[in-house]
Parts: structure tokens; sequence; C-alpha cells
């Protein structure tokens, strides 16, 4: 049984591959540029674009499951090479933002296709990443071992990207999950203070946490660049989802609230990693 893992130098593809070869599974990694690819030994490496379905037929030749990155354009025609190749199970690397009604228009639409596909389904919707905190945070801890929030003490739940591949590797090599959405997010609450004293533990050097206004958090995000300026409004609540403009006192992500989270544990019956152990695992891209 051959599977093919798109994104699979991504975030969770890798590990996705990783679990699946360390299983002795036939894995084969999707990637748009294989040159630069280095998966583990004995996966192969198959050259593909999801945008460009042309490009998918001979990466699919002989799969029965994939983990389907959500890419939207084309999506329609993808599961139908799919399951014209013989796959027979997709597995949807999705949103918590789907659950919650936010998300109409780039998880969402995935999702319905591989439904409608008649083939067998799982869709794994994690919540906040706790990889967020290293795109937002880690040019400024690195810098200065400094950390700029607006909400200190108000509490999440962050799944660690590890616990994410394992929800997404039992979907896709066991029949229990078939048809099932799992909302999964870390195994405990955590506020922003906490994640920084947990940052800072794992570094060995204190980290300092200022309190500032939403407008003042927005303009030093900006300043930073790269992925904090481009998802600032939104972390700071000034747009929605979909990008629309959030009014004043308006009520953000209100949906969250009815998201019946699980963790990687209760899902596969393994375990499920804290920030404490995601804040080591991590440590050296915060020094």
């Amino acid at each position: 049984m051959t599977i093919l893992v798109s994104g699979a130098t991504g975030n969770i593809g890798r590990h996705v591959v990783r679990r699946l070869a360390a299983d002795g599974r036939e894995v084969r990694a999707l990637t748009r540029a294989p040159a630069t690819a280095a998966p583990p030994p004995g996966v192969t490496v198959a050259e593909g674009d999801l945008a460009r379905p042309e490009t998918l037929r001979a990466a699919l030749a002989g799969v029965s499951a994939m983990l389907l990155f959500p890419v939207a354009d084309a999506v329609d025609e993808v599961v139908a090479l799919a399951a014209d190749a013989g796959v027979r199970r997709i597995v949807v690397l999705s949103s918590a933002a789907v659950t919650a009604g936010y998300d109409t228009d780039y998880h969402l639409p995935v999702e319905r296709a591989v439904e409608r596909s008649g083939l067998e389904w799982t869709h794994v919707r994690p919540g906040e990443f706790a990889l967020n905190s290293l795109q937002l945070w880690g040019p400024s801890v690195r810098e200065g071992r400094r950390v700029v929030d607006i909400a200190p003490d108000e509490p999440g739940i962050p799944v660690h990207e590890a616990d994410i591949a394992d929800v997404a590797v039992a979907a896709l090599t066991e029949d229990r999950h078939t048809g099932r959405a799992y909302d999964i997010s870390g195994p405990s609450a955590v506020t922003p203070r906490e994640r920084v004293a947990a940052i800072a533990a794992a570094i060995g050097e204190p980290v300092r946490l200022e309190t500032v206004t939403q407008e003042e958090a927005l303009a030093f995000y900006r300043r930073q660049g790269g992925w904090a300026a481009e998802n600032a409004e939104f972390i700071f609540g000034f747009e929605d989802y979909s990008g629309t403009p959030i009014e004043e006192g308006e009520p953000a992500y209100e949906g969250l609230d009815s998201v019946p989270w699980l963790t990687a544990a209760e899902v596969t019956g393994g375990v499920s990693r804290d920030f404490a152990e995601w804040a080591r695992d991590h440590a050296a891209d915060f020094r």
C-alpha cells in the first residue's frame, strides 16, 4: 500500500512522512521542488503541483491513500485523478476554522470535493498551531529576548505540529477514522505569559514580555515583516479569517468556543505534547 503525502516538505507533511517511513510504510513524498527534498531513507520523492493536476498522474500511480494539502484551485480535478488512479482514501489537512464557520473558501472547498468523490475520507482540523509562536515571536526573541503581546493572560490551546501529524498518520492507516472530522488542539490551555516562560526555560535565558495596545502590536509586527506582518491584522483582531475588517467592539472568533476539541491522544491512543515540550523541540530556533 503506497501512501502519497502532499505538502511533504512542510511543517506537518515532513512529520507524516517520517512517521510512516518509521512504521515501514511505502511512502511517496509529493513536492514541487524534488531537488531540495531530503526524505528519510526508503521514501520516494515525486514531483507535482496540486494547482496543476496534469503534473500528478505519475505521482498517483499505485497509490491507495493520500494526505491532501489544502489547495482549493482545481481540487475537483485532483480528486478525480486520484479516484481514477485507484486511491481509496483521502485525508484532508484542514482547519478548525471550518468547524467554527469562518472558513468558506480555503479548506472547506477541499473537504467538500473529497466528500463528493465517494472515496473514504477523514478531515484533520487543527486549531492554533504552536508554531505560530515561533513565526510571530522568533525574530524578537532571537534579536533581543523580547516578546510583544496584547493579552498576556488570555489562554489558548496551541497544538504541536507533531500531534497533528500523528492524527493524520492514524487516519491514513486505520479504518476506524473514515468519515470523521477531528478538531485537534493541544492537551492544555496556556497563556502567552506561560508560553514565553516555557520558551525562556527551553533556551536557558530570560525573555521579556511587554504588554502593548492592539495598534502598537500591529505596528510592531508590521515592522518585523515576513509571516508576522502578513498575519498581524488577523491575529490582533483587525480583520476576520477571510480578511474582512472587523469593526471596533465587534466580537471576534467567538465561533471557536463551540468547537468540539480533541487531543491527539484521544484520537490515536498515543501521546499529546504540551507547549513546554514544543518549546524544547524548537529551542534552537529561538536562540
